[in-house]
């Protein structure tokens, strides 16, 4: 296994850092090397980190009605707590050697875009920002599961959904324009029929144009 040198809490705070770290990921081959590099990184974070991503978060959408800010929160907070644990426990019971397969070779460009989107000058807010980035690369490339969670509610009601062995995301080809989406990176799927697995109920030609407006107006955890 190629193990990638342990970031302190120190050493992840500078831009510098954090481009020589994403050269690094992009230079893994095995999804197995790539999860315990990425392991090697998240857990210099703490629980506060976490806590402090879903302050950020609820202002970000702060915004939005009560109830779907609400169950956005819920999921995003699920997330961040999951993806985080299951990278501890699998770091902690030696599961990435198990994990022989090659990562997708849309990897390397993905850490390449991670390094440009941390390259500002708010090195606090990107050494967080960089954090939501390692996870969401990990669900990707290491666990091939979407960067948004499974549930995670958009406008209009569509979520991101795994049926018959699939998953489905209702804005996985709207986000292309936006520098910091996850979307050309994720295995998932575009929900056909304009984000509808099923034609919605009611679902008149209003609700279709709102639902794409918002998607835009409120690209989801998207940085």
């Amino acid at each position: 296994m190629v193990k990638l040198l342990t970031f302190d809490k120190g050493k992840v705070t500078g831009t510098h850092s954090i481009a020589d770290a994403c050269r690094r990921l992009s230079s893994l081959l095995m999804r197995g090397d790539l999860g315990l590099a990425i392991a090697d990184i998240v857990l210099t974070y703490s629980p506060n980190d976490l806590k402090q991503m879903k302050v950020n978060f609820s202002g970000k959408i702060d915004s939005l009605s009560p109830d779907y800010k609400k169950e956005l929160e819920e999921t995003i907070a699920a997330f961040l707590d999951g993806t985080y644990q299951n990278i501890r426990l699998m770091n902690q019971q030696g599961s990435f050697a198990t994990i022989q397969e090659p990562v997708s070779d849309q990897a390397k460009e993905y850490w390449m875009m991670v390094a440009d989107q941390c390259s500002t000058g708010d090195i606090p807010g990107n050494r967080l920002r960089f954090l939501k980035f390692l996870l969401s690369g990990f669900c990707m490339f290491v666990q091939e599961i979407p960067g948004h969670p499974v549930g995670m509610p958009f406008p209009g009601g569509d979520k991101v959904d795994f049926i018959d062995g699939k998953y489905y995301c209702p804005v996985r080809t709207k986000a292309h324009d936006v520098d910091a989406a996850l979307c050309p990176f994720c295995p998932a799927e575009q929900t056909p029929d304009i984000g509808y697995l099923k034609p919605p109920v009611k679902g008149s030609k209003h609700r279709k144009q709102e639902y794409i407006k918002n998607i835009y107006d409120y690209h989801h955890f998207n940085g």
